[in-house]
């Protein structure tokens, strides 16, 4: 009897199948909507918090577009991110992921962030984001804009390493019912969605969805205890035209999982179970755009609530009011001014679980409030300056003030070169300073009383043009100074620790990705991401974490990735992905190679069918944390059905 193909063997037969149909001139499908020059020509927000072209943007952006998700096969949004070459994607536990850009991985991936319609999901619990709570119905996202390098100027502290920002569609634009259905051994999701006019022209949409992810295992075959599920829904309603414009935004969602460590941990001889994570919360936004005296105002306000139960560490419960105002003028020819400005207030209220561990106060009023300008200044034709600077004001440090100067070249319609300074921080967050270890003197742990906001220094120079016809290219070479890195103290008496700033460093690297249409039904897709960090502890620094370590282990020096979309004749699709993440260091996870596929077919105009093989190479690899209770991710088979109401 024959052996049976190996995985690698299955792909490649696939992947040569292609080659051997009858093709058209043109693909009859044309699942590939848009061409080089019409993704040059997408419309972005996040380089200068106004409408312009990819091509003209002077900064290190890759748009994932609604196609790229559609063909991915991703369902949740985290997986979608994938996409970006310039993000380091790892998945902690099922569900739960560290994202960041150009490194700093470690310490909750804190220097990324996230904006979802406008409104922030940073955490200023502990500086990052919680990724298993945030999550859209992939279908209705218009586009996703992933901003490597620092945006502090225009969008705020804690955009030290990147913006993501996503964008989901008008209500206008997804009328009708959509019905979404995914299965397999590792997940299951389905999302129903229905749109529908109001009176006045205006347009709603409403969604529920549901997920959930099975436990996983570790390499040793031991179950991770992170199964779980979550239940959302919302609604966006858009009114107007091109005067005023009004958008409304609505979410809510339930859901828990398993705390992927062992059982139960022990200090001093006391033992404390590690229960179900218990996660709900409910936001709700609008925005009021209008033309006024020859400029755009735009005025926007969100409430925030999270509620986050943590056995036995702590119930955290967040409420988040945030107003914000932007107005955009042309005050003189060749000038193109943005003036802001932001206030937020939050209410933290933290219950902890155990006398091992506490965060104080436990209750604690926070605001912030900034100012920000921009001007972009045409010096000649191919020319532009662009000026920008932010006064933001926080509780804990006071005033930090980020200003950037950015020079764009662009000789011809298809080149553009630029270079940047931009000087940045990250904010202290209550994990820096109110983290409390027992919860009452004498501390083992006192907090970070004098923790300061880390800073960065950062100089990029880039380029982004369509070299040939067929071939566009983006690439940015990068040199960041950080100063003022978190480490864990050593006191002066020797018997506690606290958070200090003890570490400095520096990050140099390479980011580049272009897209090849070497066939009307076939288009190529590459990315690489090089890093080259180097920490070191300051003079005077007792740190007793690893945080030199820590921080460098947890940067893979080189990652790249490879897609490949085939159009087939009869309506069909066919996707392959391949991604390669090199080893870290610590925590000691071996470099790995994945390859997913998607084959799908349309059943008539409204309705598409489709299976995803992920992990084809490998019967499993793990992507973060130590190796005892590293999740394995396993080759997994889904089946997927994509129907359309009208």
């Amino acid at each position: 009897m024959r052996p049976l193909p190996t995985w690698p063997g299955i792909v490649a037969a696939i992947a040569l199948v292609p080659l051997a149909l009858p093709w058209p001139a043109r693909a009859q499908s044309s699942l590939v909507y848009l061409s080089l020059e019409e993704l040059g020509n997408v419309t972005i927000t996040s380089a200068a918090r106004r409408e312009q072209h990819l091509a003209d943007a002077p900064a290190s952006i890759f748009v994932i577009t609604a196609d790229d998700i559609r063909r991915s096969g991703a369902t949740r949004l985290p997986e979608a991110l994938r996409l970006a070459p310039n993000l380091q994607v790892s998945e902690v536990y099922a569900g739960g992921y560290n994202i960041t850009a150009r490194g700093f991985n470690a310490n909750s991936a804190n220097k990324l962030l996230v904006l979802i319609d406008g409104r922030s999901v940073y955490s200023p619990l502990f500086a990052g984001v919680f990724w298993d709570v945030q999550d859209v119905v992939l279908e209705d996202v218009e586009r996703i804009e992933v901003a490597s390098g620092p945006g502090s100027t225009l969008w705020g502290v804690n955009a030290v390493n990147g913006v993501i920002n996503v964008i989901t569609r008008s209500a206008a634009d997804t009328q009708g019912t959509l019905a979404s259905v995914s299965g397999g051994r590792r997940e299951r999701s389905a999302a129903l969605r229905h749109g529908l006019g109001l009176p006045g022209g205006g347009a709603l949409r409403l969604y529920v969805k549901r997920s959930d992810l099975s436990a996983t295992e570790t390499a040793a075959g031991a179950p991770v205890a992170d199964a779980g599920h979550m239940l959302q829904g919302g609604l966006r309603a858009d009114w107007g035209g091109t005067g005023d414009r009004f958008t409304v935004v609505g979410n809510a969602y339930r859901g828990n999982h398993g705390q992927p460590k062992p059982g139960t941990i022990v200090i001093n001889g006391a033992s404390f179970a590690l229960d179900t994570i218990r996660l709900s919360g409910a936001n709700l936004l609008a925005r009021w755009e209008t033309t006024l005296a020859g400029g755009e105002l735009s005025v926007q306000g969100y409430l925030d609530r999270t509620a986050r139960v943590t056995p036995p560490f702590f119930d955290d419960t967040l409420t988040t009011a945030d107003v914000e105002l932007q107005y955009t003028l042309r005050p003189a020819r060749g000038h193109t001014l943005v003036l802001g400005g932001e206030l937020r207030r939050s209410r933290d209220r933290v219950e902890h679980g155990s006398p091992m561990f506490a965060i104080l106060p436990e209750r604690l009023n926070q605001a912030w409030s900034s100012l920000f300008a921009q001007d972009e200044i045409a010096l000649t034709d191919e020319l532009q300056l662009t000026l920008g600077a932010r006064v933001e004001r926080n509780d804990y440090t006071g005033s930090e003030f980020l200003p950037s100067l950015r020079l764009a070249w662009k000789p011809s319609r298809d080149h553009l070169w630029w270079a940047s300074v931009t000087d940045t921080v990250r904010a202290p967050s209550r994990f820096d300073r109110d983290v409390y270890i027992p919860d009452r003197p004498p501390y083992l742990l006192g907090g970070g009383p004098d923790f300061r906001s880390e800073t960065a220094r950062v100089l990029e120079l880039g380029y982004r043009g369509q070299v040939l016809p067929a071939v566009t290219l983006s690439a940015t070479a990068f040199h960041a100074d950080y100063d003022q890195l978190r480490t864990q103290e050593l006191a002066a008496s020797r018997t506690s620790l606290y958070f200090g700033n003890g570490m400095k460093g520096r990050v140099s690297g390479v980011e580049a990705w272009g897209i090849v249409q070497a066939a009307p039904w076939l288009r190529l897709y590459g990315g690489i991401a090089l890093l080259h960090p180097n920490m070191a502890l300051k003079p005077g620094s007792h740190d007793t974490g690893g945080s030199v370590a820590a921080t460098e282990g947890a940067m893979p020096r080189r990652q790249w990735q490879l897609r490949a979309a085939f159009d087939l004749p009869r309506e069909t699709a066919l996707d392959l992905m391949l991604r390669r993440v090199g080893e870290l260091a610590a925590p000691a996870v071996p470099a790995y190679t994945t390859a997913d596929l998607r084959l799908a077919s349309r059943l008539g105009a409204d309705t598409e069918i489709a299976l995803l093989c992920q992990n084809l190479f490998d019967r499993a690899h793990g992507e973060f944390t130590a190796v005892e209770t590293r999740t394995q991710l396993r080759r997994n088979l889904m089946l997927q059905l994509h129907m359309r109401y009208r």
